[in-house]
């Protein structure tokens, strides 16, 4: 089963190809802008080197926030670009939050698992899980104090490219992880995704959005 798998949502264009679960190859470079310039020909260059089509493919997987708004548009936009050209083609969207509980090792788990994801303003993007990796609450944007409040009291594992800086001061928490993951890995969005294939699980590519996009008008 070859699947592909991409990301741009976040500060870095990641792409990776996968044969059940071996990497066959991939891509990945950390950039503010400009993703979308570089997508398509590095999902090229690493199907052609595998000498491998878009037909060949049976999965494809995109990540769909919450992050960029540029980026996330952008992936799912190139990933729904794929399922008309190629109809057979099974598409699913991930997000970011099951991509990182997914790379969680079972010894790892605690009683309250928090994904937290950068935001770039004061607030973070949350979502928690209990041992057995079921969704505890809906993604949101949060406040450091109302996440401290929902955590406080429990062992918790923290994971994603917002602990660091969540943890810029003393939380108080009763920790039993921490993972201080720079950015999302793409072999972890194709994993979850092969595991939403085998559940037939799989949903059609939609962006995750959790505030309005920062805008402003020129004068």
């Amino acid at each position: 089963m070859y699947t592909l798998a991409f990301d741009t949502t976040a500060e870095c264009c990641s792409v990776c190809l996968m044969k059940d679960n071996h990497l066959l190859g991939g891509y990945r470079k950390d950039m503010d802008f400009g993703q979308a310039e570089i997508l398509l020909p590095q999902i090229s260059a690493v199907l052609k080197q595998n000498s491998l089509s878009v037909k060949d493919l049976d999965l494809l997987a995109v990540c769909v926030g919450p992050g960029s708004f540029t980026g996330v548009r952008a992936s799912i936009a190139c990933a729904r670009a794929f399922a008309l050209a190629a109809p057979k083609l099974n598409v699913t969207g991930v997000n970011s939050f099951e991509a990182y509980l997914h790379s969680l090792d079972d010894s790892e788990l605690s009683e309250i698992n928090a994904v937290i994801i950068e935001t770039k303003r004061n607030d973070f993007y949350f979502q928690s899980f209990n041992g057995k990796r079921e969704k505890l609450c809906e993604p949101q944007a949060m406040e450091y104090g109302d996440i401290i409040d929902l955590l406080k009291g429990h062992v918790v594992t923290l994971i994603g490219d917002g602990v660091e800086r969540f943890l810029d001061k003393p939380s108080g928490l009763t920790i039993h992880t921490v993972r201080l993951d720079k950015s999302l890995s793409v072999q972890d969005l194709a994993e979850c995704a092969r595991q939403k294939f085998a559940a037939q699980k799989l949903n059609y590519p939609k962006p995750l959005y959790l505030r309005a996009p920062d805008v402003c008008v020129k004068s």
